[in-house]
Order: structure tokens, then C-alpha cells, then sequence
């Protein structure tokens, strides 16, 4: 964090002393100026930003190959309905990207938010200011959460832009059969969108968690990615079935259901509460951790 940054921090409501006949801004106002400010970095990272570039390189790779090809057959799900509608590249870039890439880059951006700042000294410099060890845990969760929508969003727009260029638009036929507007299908393709960054959610509370254990950026990156590695690997074995519902990665794949009609709710309901729970309780750990952690460096 740079110099002035530090200084914007220093206009929190819970910083020492205001000069005399200085109004002190509200902790609200306070908590929104630190959240611009981590948002600005995390934004503007150059290897955040070349990740977002990587990752929108994605949909154009798979729009020419389909469009090249012609009909395709086998691999990923909706890959065969691109050729019938430009739309289905976004389900299928998403179900391309979800398993590896889009949580890497989040357990890059999430790993990185308290040891990153450890490892260079700045965490303690925040801490003396003082910024409040609780408000500073929900900015770094909430960019995580930030950056993980606009990850997908990049997806999301590449995608579209690419499969409606590239291929047929018009009605969209449903996996059960029905067929809806353009409109109503940008709608569905857009909830697919968020519903994949609200399961991107649990993996970043996972990485914050492990980023207040470490002042070793790498470290805590690895760890998170290895994690969902391996809650992927388990959640492919059948012999250890009766954990799968406990997994957060087990509902990833629900927003299938909302290319139904009528959308079954079960599946998306437990998917989001799965998230939901797990960003509860890492983000509980993670408060413990940070609030009696001795910062030294």
C-alpha cells in the first residue's frame, strides 16, 4: 500500500486525534473510503489485470474452434448447443473456466490480502494507524467477493460478444425443451453469472482465512489452490460419496438448473447456502486469527 494511501486510511473515525475543528467522518464514510482504496488496488494490479486478460481470452479460443469445426460433439456440457445459439458459449466458457481457472485467480487475489500486505510491512503500518482489525478483514473479504464478480464478468461479457458474433441468436432452447426470447436468455445467462461468482465467494473466505496464518504470499495462494484441487479430486471419488454434500465445491455446477423452466429451486438453494455457511465460518476464523494475532512485521 502506498504512502498516500496510508495517509487516506489515517481519516478513519478510529485514528488518534483530528486536528482541532475537524469534523471526524463517520465510520460508514470510513469504511467505504478504505474499500475504495483496496478496490483501486486489487483492481488495478498489473498481474490481476493479466489474469482478467487471460481469462477473457477463453470464449474466443472456444467461439473459433466451435465455429471452425462446425458441430461439435462430446466434450463440456452446452458445447454441442453453441452452434445453435451464440449464448451457449457463455455457459460453456463458464463450465470450462469453473473448475480451475476462475478459482485460481481467486485464491491468487484472496491468498495475497493479508499475507501480501504482512510480508511488505504495511499490515502493521495499518494496524498503528489504527485501522480496526474487523473493519479490515470485511474490506479485504468484500474485494476478494468484488474481484471474483468481476472475474466472471469478464467471461461473461467476452463470451457474449464473441457467441453473438460468431453464431445464430434468436429464441433460446431450454434444457427441459422450452424455448424462451433473446431477452429472457440474456436474463438466465446473467443469473448463471452471479450464481458462479456467489460459489467463487466461499473459495475467496477460504483463502482470506489461510492469508491471516502466513506472511508467505506464495504460500498462502498454493494452499488455497491445492484445497480446491483436492475438494475437487474427493468430490470425483465415489467410495467417499456421503461427503460430497459437505464439499463447497459439490454445487458449482447447479446453475444448469437455471436453463430449466420451470427452475427447480432446490439445487440453487443449496448451492448458495453451502457458500453461504462456508463464508460464515472461514470468515469467523479468519476474524479469530487476525483479531489475536500478533503482527510483527
Amino acid at each position: 500500500m502506498s504512502t498516500s494511501e496510508l495517509a487516506l486510511h489515517q481519516t478513519s473515525p478510529d485514528v488518534g486525534t483530528a486536528p482541532a475543528g475537524t469534523e471526524r467522518p463517520s465510520a460508514a464514510a470510513a469504511f467505504a473510503r478504505l474499500l475504495r482504496s483496496e478496490l483501486r488496488l486489487v483492481l488495478r494490479r498489473r498481474r490481476n489485470l493479466a489474469m482478467l486478460g487471460v481469462l477473457a481470452c477463453g470464449a474466443p479460443l472456444i467461439g473459433i474452434a466451435v465455429r471452425t469445426a462446425g458441430q461439435a460433439e462430446g466434450g463440456p456440457p452446452f458445447l454441442s448447443s453453441i452452434t445453435q445459439n451464440g449464448l451457449f458459449l457463455v455457459f460453456t466458457a463458464l463450465t470450462v473456466a469453473m473448475p480451475l481457472f476462475l478459482p485460481l485467480v481467486i485464491a491468487v487475489v484472496s491468498g495475497e490480502s493479508l499475507a501480501g500486505e504482512a510480508s511488505t510491512g504495511t499490515l502493521r503500518n495499518l494496524l498503528v494507524v489504527p485501522v480496526g482489525r474487523t473493519r479490515l478483514l470485511a474490506v479485504k473479504l468484500l474485494s476478494v467477493f468484488v474481484f471474483g464478480l468481476v472475474a466472471v464478468l469478464v467471461v461473461w461479457t467476452s463470451a457474449v460478444i464473441v457467441g453473438l458474433a460468431l453464431f445464430p441468436r434468436g429464441d433460446m432452447l431450454l434444457l427441459s425443451g422450452t424455448s424462451v426470447s433473446l431477452a429472457e436468455g440474456f436474463g438466465r445467462a446473467l443469473l448463471v453469472a452471479l450464481y458462479v461468482a456467489s460459489m467463487l465467494a466461499g473459495v475467496g473466505a477460504i483463502g482470506v482465512f489461510v492469508s491471516t496464518l502466513t506472511e508467505v504470499p506464495m504460500g498462502a495462494m498454493a494452499a488455497t489452490a491445492v484445497l480446491v484441487i483436492v475438494t475437487q479430486i474427493v468430490g470425483a471419488v465415489p467410495q467417499v460419496r456421503v461427503v460430497w454434500p459437505y464439499l463447497f465445491t459439490h454445487p458449482w455446477f447447479s446453475y444448469g438448473d437455471l436453463l430449466r423452466a420451470p427452475v427447480p429451486a432446490h439445487g440453487i438453494g443449496v448451492g448458495l447456502l453451502t457458500q453461504a455457511i462456508y463464508i460464515a465460518v472461514f470468515g469467523a476464523l479468519a476474524w479469530a486469527r487476525l483479531t489475536t494475532k500478533d503482527v510483527s512485521s
